[in-house]
C-alpha cells in the first residue's frame, strides 16, 4: 500500500547514525561531517517504487560529488529476504549507487528520522539541520510522468548553494516501511 512520507519540520537537527553497510563496514554520520550536504535516502530493494527511480537516482547523485549521501534500509529483511544486505548490495550495483548502503536491522535510525516509505528522503544541510524532505520528482510506477529527479535536483542545488529549499515540498510517496511487530 502507497504512502506518503512525513513532513518532519525543516530545521530538525539529522539524527545520529552508527550502521553496518551491505559488508559489514559501520558508517557514522559523522564520518560524513566534512561534506556541505548530506543526503539521507530511505530505500530498499522490494518496493516498486523505489525500483522505478533507483537507476535515475543513481545518476542524479553522480552529479554532486561534493553531497554526502548514504542509503539506508530500515525494512525487516527477515519477513521481507528481497531486503536482505546480499540483495541490497546486488541492488547497489544494479542500480549505479556508489553511496554506502546501509541496514538498519534495529530499526532505530529509521524511526529516529520518521521515515516512513520508500523512498523517503531527507537533505540537510552543512549545518545537519533539515533542509528539504520529499519526492524524487512527480513519477511514480503507471503515472506516465518520466523520471527525472527534478525534485530532489532542485532542492540539492539549493542547499549545496546555501540557499532555502522553497516551500512547498511535495511528500515523497512509496511502500511503507515494513516494521517489525
Amino acid at each position: 500500500m502507497a504512502v506518503t512520507s512525513e513532513m518532519v519540520p525543516l530545521g530538525t537537527p539529522a539524527p545520529d547514525f552508527a550502521l553496518p553497510d551491505t559488508t559489514g563496514q559501520v558508517i557514522r554520520r559523522d564520518d560524513l561531517a566534512g561534506s556541505p550536504a548530506l543526503l539521507v535516502a530511505f530505500v530498499c530493494n522490494h518496493c516498486p517504487y523505489v525500483q522505478h527511480l533507483e537507476a535515475a537516482l543513481g545518476k542524479v547523485l553522480a552529479g554532486y560529488p561534493s553531497l554526502a549521501v548514504v542509503g539506508i534500509c530500515t525494512n525487516d529483511a527477515q519477513a521481507y529476504p528481497d531486503d536482505s544486505p546480499e540483495k541490497l548490495a546486488e541492488q547497489a550495483q544494479r542500480a549505479g549507487w556508489d553511496f554506502p548502503y546501509l541496514v538498519d536491522a534495529s530499526q532505530q535510525v529509521g524511526r529516529a528520522y520518521q521515515a516512513v516509505c520508500t523512498p523517503d528522503f531527507f537533505l540537510y544541510g552543512a549545518d545537519r539541520t533539515l533542509a528539504y524532505r520529499g519526492a524524487f520528482d512527480d513519477s511514480t510506477p503507471g503515472n506516465g510522468k518520466p523520471v527525472t529527479g527534478d525534485a530532489l535536483r532542485g532542492a540539492i542545488e539549493a542547499v549545496l548553494a546555501g540557499r532555502p529549499v522553497p516551500e512547498p515540498q511535495q511528500p515523497s510517496m512509496g511502500c511503507s516501511i515494513k516494521w517489525r511487530s
